[in-house]
């Protein structure tokens, strides 16, 4: 009986977590799917060296490779390295995120619903950016975790602020066991007030292995995030909690800002006014990469066609 070959899939990495983890996502849910062959590979700088190999069709450094059947990238300087690939050893290139360049130039694009795609035939709109979460049968019902950024392009920071709402979130839950962690976005000495917190276990992002974030989204039965942190909010949904923001500035009004106020209304997360009463939002169900794993499998069959 013919066997199916190994799906291998090429993944371009520029370095940034929230970028790698939206491919990691995807390879993950089609790994539980299909036999596969992945190859992490580090974006060649500078820019002028990514723009000669597409233009080459020529990639040296990864002559010992396989042929890819999928191209995968995610993050502006991933663009070229993937289309270069293709052009130099074929196979699909799938960027996920909305691209700068025409998203005709790939085979297909996964662009999250707050980036407004426009309608195109090689674009799928993904609820939220794709993430390695999957809901977890090992919740433990008292555990609670806080999740902190910090400013950035769309959102201003406010720590006194954020500390009181994220205060107000433990009072109104004493049954949960609180832990905490902030990230490198975050202001330094917010790290000295959370220490100083007696309801919450402080886990500053330096003392955190990889895998202690993941663990404790895969366990916890409510998840709050801080708004700036979208990736976030949607890994902690796609994990399975009961999911929770607390409100940061809006620096300027954008597609970003507006994603918490767009899952309220869909009745998917809650805020701290939502604590007063007794509505509280159903655990996230949010699972996009098994979704998307499923249609890439469906569209181009030939990717698991047997040996």
């Amino acid at each position: 009986m013919p066997m199916a070959r190994p799906l291998v899939v090429w993944q371009w990495c520029d370095g940034k977590r929230g970028h790698e983890r939206q491919c990691d996502g995807l390879i993950a849910a089609l790994s539980r799917r299909v036999a596969l062959e992945h190859h992490r590979l580090a974006v060649p700088r500078p820019a002028a060296r990514r723009l000669t190999e597409l233009l080459a069709g020529a990639l040296p450094d990864q002559d010992e490779l396989p042929n890819p059947a999928l191209i995968l990238g995610a993050g502006r300087s991933c663009e070229l390295p993937v289309l270069a690939s293709r052009r130099a050893r074929g196979g699909l290139a799938v960027y996920l995120m909305r691209p700068r360049l025409p998203y005709a130039c790939f085979d297909l694009c996964l662009v999250p619903a707050h980036d407004a795609p426009r309608p195109a035939r090689a674009v799928i709109v993904t609820d939220g950016p794709l993430n390695p979460m999957h809901s977890s049968a090992a919740r433990a019902r008292d555990l609670g975790l806080v999740l902190l950024g910090g400013p950035s392009a769309h959102h201003g920071w406010d720590a006194q602020d954020i500390l009181a709402q994220m205060a107000r979130v433990v009072a109104a839950r004493p049954d949960l066991v609180w832990h905490a962690t902030d990230s490198r976005r975050s202001p330094a000495a917010m790290g000295a007030d959370l220490r100083a917190r007696p309801d919450v276990e402080f886990h500053p992002w330096q003392d955190t292995a990889p895998d202690w974030l993941p663990g404790m989204l895969a366990r916890a039965a409510e998840v709050w995030v801080s708004a700036d942190s979208v990736s976030m909010i949607f890994e902690a949904l796609s994990a399975g909690a009961i999911v929770g923001v607390l409100p940061a500035p809006v620096q300027r009004p954008s597609r970003i800002t507006r994603v918490a106020a767009d899952l309220r209304a869909r009745e998917r997360i809650m805020l701290p006014a939502d604590l007063a009463g007794a509505w509280r939002p159903p655990p996230g169900h949010v699972q996009e990469a098994a979704r998307i794993a499923d249609l890439l499998l469906q569209r181009w069959p030939h990717l698991t066609a047997p040996t």
